[in-house]
């Protein structure tokens, strides 16, 4: 079993120029339209309750957060040290025009640019799983990611699905990974691929 043993805030910043240094390709950025359950999917994967601020205010975070994490696999005993990037959500229609012109060409540039990202995790709200600002960063990511870099699609809140529209989703997606944070299911199946992409390899789930 793979777990995240450790993790701790390390900095934020609102541009890749202010970013921390990193010598390594060990980071995971987390993307995901406003309100999909980002930084509450972040605290389940950590087992910490406040590690990631869950905003009441959907589109209110605008800097980008970096959390130091340890991965361990409990069989060998292997440990193994990531950053988990949490992204500002994107698309949410409140944010001044202005204001989201150029929040989202910062975030657009950070995407492209920084290469110590070894995972991108696009996170979709299973109950909205077509819209057309996902398939616009689906697309996007397949274009700048490198040989070297992974695109894993989740699709969240699944607990707010019943059994018949559950069917129908993992129908459609048959090898995505689909999560709930309030009843932990699929959060052991996402740790595990996370650490296999970090390792080098390229398990179920990603694109």
């Amino acid at each position: 079993m793979i777990e995240i043993i450790e993790s701790a805030f390390l900095t934020s910043a609102p541009t890749i120029r202010l970013a921390p240094e990193n010598d390594f390709q060990n980071e995971i950025a987390f993307m995901a339209r406003s309100n999909t359950g980002k930084s509450s999917l972040l605290n389940t994967l950590t087992q910490r309750k406040s590690l990631a601020k869950v905003s009441s205010t959907p589109g209110k975070t605008r800097l980008i957060n970096y959390f130091d994490v340890i991965f361990m696999d409990r069989e060998s005993g292997e440990k193994s040290s990531a950053i988990l990037v949490d992204l500002p959500g994107f698309g949410y229609a409140k944010v001044a025009k202005s204001l989201k012109s150029d929040w989202e060409s910062n975030l657009t540039n950070f995407i492209s640019e920084r290469k110590q990202i070894r995972v991108f995790v696009h996170l979709i709200d299973c109950r909205h799983p077509d819209l057309e600002i996902d398939a616009s960063v689906a697309q996007y990511l397949s274009e700048i990611c490198t040989e070297d870099q992974h695109i894993l699609q989740v699709y969240t809140k699944i607990d707010k699905l019943n059994q018949k529209e559950l069917s129908v989703l993992k129908n459609r997606f048959p090898n995505a990974l689909m999560i709930s944070n309030s009843k932990r299911k699929g959060v052991d199946k996402i740790v595990s691929v996370l650490y296999g992409m970090l390792k080098g390899g390229n398990e179920g789930g990603s694109e």
